[in-house]
């Protein structure tokens, strides 16, 4: 009897610690997640949206800045000469049009040569700072394109044992007649001589009489923008150029420097609603005006 007991306590033992065994292992295998396997979309990379290089040389810095940065790049002065507002760019890397990736504000490299009197502080880096400079023809889209001409060209290439083709005398090329320079259109309208200052810059730039007066450019830009409500990049370029015109022609004292300004915001305004950009020069002309009416007082 003590031995059957003795027994039936050992097949005892043994079944419970073999069922809590299998009852652990099953608990194990149902907590264990399968691993999450990322999808096709969050696997592949972003792409970035493409901006292209504006024309700054033989610009005044001054426009040149502001240029860059409504383009969303940013810039640094190498060279002797410093990046003084007045300073001329007479050269640029990368060049003009070249197309590269929106990298947050892609570095553009600028040489400047020295224009009348230097004032003020230099800005040779821009606040902004600069990102990595891709070129937007290197994209995985350009690549493929260009694997996809050399499969073609492999398919289409001529045999090494096939006859080669006679040569055909290349024809002489007739020289072009040259264009026919047209004389310059004068203006009808006279531009006033009598342009009074409103307020005296030391070293500042005098007012050229041979351009038209700021007012009546400021109204012109108001104008064009009627006919252009499309934010191509030629489009684009002449605002900035007109707008950094305005505001450093009024900052440096010209004729009607803030009536200009004010048309030169209304213009910014309705950059905004056809464009949807122009933000930030409209704070630098706002900010122009209220120099510009504090020294005319």
């Amino acid at each position: 009897m003590g031995t059957f007991v003795t027994r039936l306590l050992a097949l005892t033992v043994v079944w419970l610690l073999a069922t809590a065994a299998l009852t652990f292992a099953a608990a194990q295998r149902m907590g264990a997640a399968p691993a999450a396997t990322p999808s096709p979309a969050a696997a592949a990379p972003a792409q970035s949206r493409v901006l292209v290089v504006p024309e700054l040389r033989r610009q005044a810095f001054v426009f040149a800045k502001g240029t860059l940065s409504d383009s969303g790049f940013s810039f640094r002065i190498e060279g002797s000469v410093h990046g003084f507002a007045s300073n001329t760019v007479v050269s640029q890397s990368p060049a003009a049009g070249t197309r590269v990736l929106d990298t947050g504000a892609p570095l553009v490299v600028l040489h400047l040569m020295r224009n009348g009197k230097e004032l003020g502080l230099a800005e040779d880096v821009s606040s902004v700072r600069p990102t990595a400079l891709k070129p937007a023809d290197l994209s995985a889209s350009a690549i493929a394109r260009v694997h996809a001409a050399k499969r073609v060209a492999a398919k289409h290439a001529v045999s090494p044992h096939a006859s080669k083709p006679k040569l055909q005398p290349k024809p002489k090329l007739q020289p072009k007649p040259k264009p026919k320079m047209r004389p310059k259109r004068v203006p009808s309208r006279r531009l006033p001589q009598q342009r009074p200052p409103a307020f005296t810059v030391p070293g500042a730039r005098r007012e050229p009489l041979g351009e038209i007066p700021l007012p009546d450019r400021a109204s012109a830009l108001l104008l064009w923008l009627k006919g252009h409500p499309s934010p191509t990049d030629a489009n684009v370029e002449h605002w900035l150029y007109q707008h950094g015109w305005i505001v450093a022609g009024a900052r440096m004292g010209w004729w009607h420097g803030s009536d200009a300004l004010r048309t030169l915001l209304a213009a910014d305004d309705r950059v905004w609603a056809l464009w949807g950009i122009g933000a930030r020069s409209a704070a630098v002309a706002r900010q122009a005006l209220a120099e510009v009416e504090a020294r005319s007082s």
